[in-house]
């Protein structure tokens, strides 16, 4: 993968969201490129889910290697974001509004969005109301807990990155749900990991570089 070569900075923002303020990250490589933002969705706010968790953070790392401008924030009710989760559809409206700061910040760029878990499904359903995202990177989806159905005929880009060990979101199930998923599509299994890659963050970045497109 190439590496983008300058400093990365790391920009705390309040956003306007629809339940109130959201806390986001904003991570730069200066000098920047700007023709490329990516937006990463965390997992469950229900569970302990945030945009500090391990492998949110190592999705953004990548995607900012490879030039983009990554945003991160917090669903409302987590960290210092305003409002109250319940875990649905409403934290859908949230990442709307985050990837709305990213168009009026650089109108020009291609818009990718990633998610982990529960962020994967909302950046799914981002990608089926936001014709303008070129990308979705979906990294253990939890296909037996929430409705991928939209992927049956949504032609944007797919890369899913997938646990062989995961236990919260199983290979199986998994395999089953992808095989009716619209083109294109790519399906990288990581060997031995769990549902939070432990041990295996390495790997997980390996898979991001093998399966995103070129910058």
């Amino acid at each position: 993968m190439p590496r983008h070569a300058g400093v990365t900075r790391l920009i705390p923002l309040k956003l306007r969201g629809p339940a109130g303020e959201l806390e986001a990250l904003l991570q730069v490589r200066e000098p920047e490129d700007g023709s490329l933002t990516a937006l990463v969705c965390h997992p469950h706010p229900l569970y302990g889910g945030t945009m500090h968790n391990k492998v949110v953070h190592r999705v953004a790392q990548g995607l900012e290697a490879r030039g983009a401008v990554v945003l991160r924030f917090n669903f409302r009710g987590v960290g210092k974001s305003e409002g109250r989760s319940r875990g649905g559809v409403e934290e859908l409206e949230d990442a709307k509004a985050a990837l709305s700061y990213l168009r009026e910040r650089s109108p020009g760029a291609r818009r990718w969005a990633a998610g982990f878990s529960f962020g994967a499904w909302i950046a799914t359903l981002l990608a089926g109301s936001e014709p303008d995202l070129e990308q979705l990177v979906l990294v253990a989806p939890p296909v037996t807990r929430s409705n991928f159905e939209i992927l049956r005929s949504l032609r944007v880009p797919k890369l899913i990155i997938q646990g062989t060990r995961d236990d919260v979101c199983p290979l199986a199930a998994l395999e089953t749900h992808y095989a009716e998923w619209e083109e294109p599509k790519r399906l990288i299994k990581v060997e031995g990991a769990t549902h939070f890659f432990d041990s295996k963050l390495g790997a997980l970045a390996d898979a991001l570089d093998q399966g995103l497109p070129p910058p």
